[in-house]
């Protein structure tokens, strides 16, 4: 009997325990769902910007590549042996500078031997002339002399002109670029040599789409880049193809620009832009402001919280202000006594309403964009001016959420710039 006492209590116990932890877990659980319920996430921190017309520079962007106005790759007309190379790599040659120079004994050779019988030819036409005048010779001598002297000249004509073949000249004048032969190498005819480059001018051919070829005109400005984000070289458009490509739909154009520095090099990528006439009043934000979803285009708009919770605790304040309205039946005596109390107190609440700052949460807006031009958008539909964007932090960012706006960073300028401000 007094085990089994024993036992009924130690599982009264036993229960009683369980019973405990049960319970205190169900209450910590629903503690910990309440604490999290009621608790409202931190204000996300965001920079923003204002809405506002601004004067806007629209233009035709397209990527382009750089040429030479004169350039070319020269070659060999005629066979030979290399004898001397007279330039060497990226030297600044003049128009008709010899540069190569093939081996030319042979037709050198060949040149003085048909010379020397020119010159015998020329001779006996003489003397056929001096004859004819005197009446002594014939018509038939004179022609043959006359027609054997002539095909001497041309003969020379044609030798001199093989040997000027085994010259190579500069036909204009520019920078020469690496060799492609050595001393002694026999070239056959069209063999590259070397090329050359006039780098004074240079041309920048570039596509635009179709829909865009209304607005380029021959002698038009624009600039150009490397692609480092800024454009330096100023250029004038010459040339705009009259054909289509019905294949691309785009439009080929050619632009002239100056190169006195030598910076630009053929071959190498641009960027253009021609600049179209200013246009005012235009809506902009930055590039960063503006998101890309499955629905849309959108930006964030931070504006003040809607007053609901102000208005559940206005009755709460005014309820203090309703008592001395009741209290009018007291003494006279004792209301000199609340007066000083009251001013205080109205001293007190007075800094509390200054460090209340308004409530700032975000609206989801979509929005239609439009050109872009050296980091901004324009905005055609769905802000208005006086909006405030968000430009940055908008990672995490949902629609009713609240934020906190710290503009002490520019998402619009580089980082080393806002550094040294």
């Amino acid at each position: 009997m007094f085990v089994i006492k024993r036992f009924i209590i130690a599982f009264i116990l036993l229960v009683l325990v369980c019973g405990g932890i049960v319970g205190f877990n169900l209450f910590r659980d629903n503690a910990i769902q309440q604490f999290f319920a009621t608790m409202k996430p931190p204000a996300a921190t965001v920079s923003t910007t204002i809405v506002k017309p601004t004067s806007w520079t629209p233009g035709v962007e397209a990527i382009g590549t750089v040429s030479a106005v004169r350039g070319v790759d020269l070659t060999v007309e005629t066979a030979g042996i290399v004898k001397d190379i007279l330039f060497h790599a990226n030297q600044k040659v003049e128009a008709n500078a010899v540069l190569l120079q093939l081996d030319d004994a042979a037709e050198r050779a060949d040149l003085d031997a048909t010379k020397a019988q020119a010159a015998l030819d020329q001779t006996a036409l003489t003397r056929a002339l001096e004859l004819q005048k005197r009446g002594v010779g014939s018509e038939s001598t004179l022609d043959t002399a006359r027609a054997t002297a002539s095909a001497s000249a041309s003969q020379v004509n044609r030798l001199q002109a093989v040997l000027d073949q085994k010259l190579l000249t500069a036909p204009f004048g520019g920078t020469v670029g690496i060799p492609r032969i050595d001393l002694g190498q026999y070239l056959s005819p069209g063999t590259s040599v070397v090329t050359l480059q006039d780098l004074e001018t240079m041309r920048a051919d570039f596509s635009i789409p179709e829909q865009q070829l209304p607005l380029l005109k021959i002698d038009q400005k624009l600039r150009l880049g490397i692609g480092d984000g800024e454009l330096p070289f100023a250029g004038t458009i010459r040339g705009i193809d009259p054909k289509i490509d019905p294949t691309s739909r785009l439009v080929t154009v050619r632009a002239e620009v100056a190169n006195p520095e030598g910076k630009l090099t053929p071959g190498q990528f641009v960027q253009v832009r021609v600049e179209l006439p200013e246009e005012n009043n235009v809506l902009t934000v930055p590039q960063t402001a503006l998101t890309s979803s499955l629905y849309g285009d959108f930006v964030f708009v931070v504006r003040p919280a809607k007053p609901a919770a102000a208005s559940g605790a206005a009755p709460a304040a005014a309820k203090p202000e309703e008592k001395p309205a009741t209290d009018t039946a007291k003494p006279a005596a004792e209301a000199p006594a609340a007066k000083p109390e009251e001013k205080p107190a109205a001293t007190a609440a007075e800094p509390k309403a200054e460090e209340q700052k308004p409530q700032l949460v975000l609206a989801q807006v979509f929005v239609k964009p439009g050109r872009r031009n050296a980091g901004l958008v324009e905005i055609l539909e769905g802000i208005q001016p006086g909006d405030e964007v968000v430009t940055a932090g908008q990672n995490r960012l949902s629609n009713g959420m609240s934020v906190a706006v710290d503009n002490t960073i520019d998402p619009t300028k580089p980082a080393n710039q806002q550094a040294t401000q």
